[in-house]
């Protein structure tokens, strides 16, 4: 559990992308609330298309123009301008110089002016037509049929309508293809966001979905998806068992050699680290470091020297020590290079002279941060170097977690490990569950 709130607190820029993303997807629906577009058209309002045009030209402030009624009532005949009635929803209606006062509203005259008011009164009745008679009670009910939708719609113009605490939208064709647009944004790729948003919407089309039942749905999937390549790194009883470490420049392959050979230390493993980047220095050094840490031998080479040399020397040396597990750094090399390719190829070679068997697990490092490009390293060192397993690393400095989905559904690899951070505790066996749940800023075990 510790490591899950670490990696949740770490996965933040790959959830935020997906939760900033999932509301704008839901608040984009034709109604934010169910059935308020249906509303306005039983009840003559304009659609959304025509409402920026129907806005007066000098429009009152937000909170007045949130509670004019819509459309406007017309006036009586005679009168030269257009102008529209206001309510204010938390006062008392005011009435228009034109408007007719309603009944019982007018107060006791004086004694002596009742018969020019009495006068007054019959000749306005006779101008003004019977559907005009009581127009404060005909404005005051409409502005109340329509106050909340009007304030719904308009405030989203505006920013300043209330917004509803769960919003929904139907799943409809429409939000699955966003939805889709979205898991690919995150480095899901393109078959793998297809997939999920499939089987998230089976037997769910045409029902109205939260951003909260959608990240729990798409958890659900993630969880799914990931499952069966959610394996540790296996153990042998063969000694001693060949762990060969590959990948690109800067994935972290040295780092997570040493953290792995702290962990097998302390489960009582004995180990040996052999320093095959032997073109780069740092890189010894960095290996050095891990191994007094945790009490490991480090075999290094002068630099320049044949990697390939190395390890077979790293193996005698295992072999006669009597150690668990043998792990062989290498150096960082990018795929493309047929060059680097080639020398990797050679170790695998050499090693197997002594073990034809070794080496008995070859995990490909994969930086996060490179996306889609992971895609590319896995096919072509499974090519060359018979990838058994995957580690990930970096995803807490990343939006494009996603793409670990898309390897496990692409591939099926074993995900030994993931990493979060520089500290030994920040590489940790591989649960999807919580990493689904981290993904897309669920609880544990949330399900819809």
């Amino acid at each position: 559990m510790a490591f899950f709130k670490k990696l949740k607190d770490r996965l933040f820029k790959s959830s935020s992308k997906l939760d900033a993303g999932l509301e704008a997807i839901v608040d984009e629906a034709p109604a934010l609330v169910e059935g308020a577009q249906a509303d306005l058209s039983a009840n003559g309002l304009p659609e959304d298309d025509h409402l920026a045009s129907s806005l007066p030209e000098n429009p009152l402030p937000v909170d007045k123009l949130i509670a004019a009624e819509w459309p406007v009532e017309e006036l009586p005949q005679g009168s030269e301008t257009l102008a529209v009635e206001r309510v204010d929803r938390t006062a008392s209606p005011s009435v228009s110089e034109n408007a007719q006062p309603a009944p019982g509203a007018i107060s006791t005259p004086d004694p002596a002016k009742a018969g020019h008011a009495e006068s007054e009164s019959a000749a306005a009745a006779d101008e003004n037509t019977a559907d005009e008679s009581t127009p404060d009670e005909n404005i005051v009910a409409s502005a109340t049929r329509s106050a909340g939708r009007a304030k719904g719609f308009l405030g989203r113009i505006f920013n300043r309508g209330d917004k509803p605490l769960d919003p929904k939208r139907r799943l409809d064709d429409d939000m699955l293809e966003q939805l889709e647009e979205l898991l690919i944004s995150a480095d899901m790729g393109v078959d793998t966001a297809m997939r999920v948003t499939a089987n998230m919407a089976e037997g769910r089309f045409g029902t109205s979905l939260s951003v909260a039942d959608i990240k729990s749905l798409l958890a659900q999937e993630i969880t799914r998806i990931m499952e069966p390549v959610a394996k540790p790194l296996p153990l042998y009883a063969k000694k001693p068992q060949v762990v060969l470490v590959v990948g690109v420049n800067g994935s972290g392959k040295t780092t997570t050699i040493g953290k792995l050979a702290s962990q097998f230390k302390t489960a009582g493993k004995t180990v040996v680290i052999a320093a095959g980047d032997t073109f780069r220095a740092a890189a010894v050094e960095q290996l050095q470091i891990w191994g007094d840490r945790a009490g490991v031998p480090v075999l290094t080479a002068p630099e320049g020297s044949d990697p390939a040399s190395l390890a077979f020397d790293a193996m005698t040396k295992a072999e006669a020590d009597g150690a668990d597990l043998l792990m062989i750094d290498t150096a960082g090399r990018l795929q493309n290079r047929a060059d680097l390719m080639e020398e990797l190829a050679k170790i695998v070679r050499v090693i197997r002279k002594k073990d034809p068997e070794a080496p008995h697990n070859t995990l490909l490092v994969l930086d996060a941060t490179t996306g889609q490009n992971a895609v590319l390293q896995v096919e072509t060192f499974q090519r060359l170097a018979d990838v058994s397993g995957l580690v990930m690393t970096k995803l807490d400095g990343t939006a494009k977690g996603g793409v670990l989905v898309a390897l496990a559904d692409k591939f099926g690899l074993p995900i030994h490990a993931i990493g979060v951070g520089e500290q030994i505790d920040d590489l940790a066996p591989f649960d999807p569950e919580e990493f689904a749940a981290a993904l897309t800023g669920t609880r544990l075990g949330t399900r819809p």
